[in-house]
């Protein structure tokens, strides 16, 4: 689909996963399909990526979902300032720390239409024990007995009730890198709250989708999800 100058159209916040990554110059499948059909697609390298040094990696230690978030919710507001990105059709979402900021998104703004969520996390401590994170999660926040208070500060369940976007909770049931029960848990929080939310878990798929079966219905899914809240169409 061609652009067109001067007209706005239906955006996507799609966020890197990391958080200490980047979209660089190399082919993403993701985000061309989101352009090929009509989406404008915001990459953003917030604070927190690589590319701009130790320190600006560093920023989010042990505070996640906050100076990243204002970076790309600046980037949202650049691309509504410049023409392109209709402010009414927004849409948010990203894969593994993708899936993790967009819980920080979602639990802090209303201005989303849909959401994603892929391989995310949302409730630090269920991790512990879980997951392969162990010294990382001791190193940054502590011991989760010990310092309670820095596991809960940054969980976005524990805002889940602010969350009005409707939202797909989407990973591997073998996910031994961010296990699906944080997907589990923000799906029944959701649904106990009467939000829109759906959640797709892929039996024997880990934190990337392999099975090309799985892989054709995971895009079909962002593009329905996506269809249906942020560009209005019917289910």
């Amino acid at each position: 689909m061609g652009y067109e100058d001067g007209k706005k159209y239906p955006a996507i916040l799609w966020i890197h996963g990391g958080p200490v990554a980047q979209f660089d110059h190399s082919f993403d499948f993701t985000p061309h399909l989101f352009s090929a059909n009509g989406y404008v697609v915001l990459m953003i390298n917030p604070r927190g990526s690589s590319g701009y040094g130790q320190a600006f990696s560093e920023i989010l230690f042990a505070d996640w979902g906050n100076k990243d978030y204002e970076d790309v919710m600046a980037a949202v507001d650049y691309a509504i300032d410049e023409g392109y990105a209709d402010p009414e059709r927004l849409g948010v979402g990203g894969w593994s720390y993708g899936g993790i900021l967009t819980n920080y998104v979602i639990t802090k703004t209303d201005r989303f239409k849909g959401a994603i969520s892929g391989a995310s996390e949302a409730l630090y401590r269920s991790n512990y024990g879980h997951d392969h994170y162990q010294l990382t999660w001791e190193l940054e926040l502590g011991l989760p007995w010990e310092t309670p208070e820095k596991w809960e500060r940054i969980s976005p369940f524990n805002d889940v009730a602010n969350i009005v976007t409707p939202t797909l909770w989407i990973g591997g049931a073998e996910d031994w890198n961010v296990p699906i029960l944080n997907s589990e848990q923000m799906y029944q929080a959701m649904k106990r709250l009467g939000r829109e939310t759906l959640l797709v878990v892929y039996p024997g798929e880990h934190h990337g989708i392999r099975q090309p079966v799985f892989q054709k219905d995971r895009y079909e899914r962002y593009l329905d999800w996506f269809g249906r809240f942020v560009k209005g169409e019917a289910e």
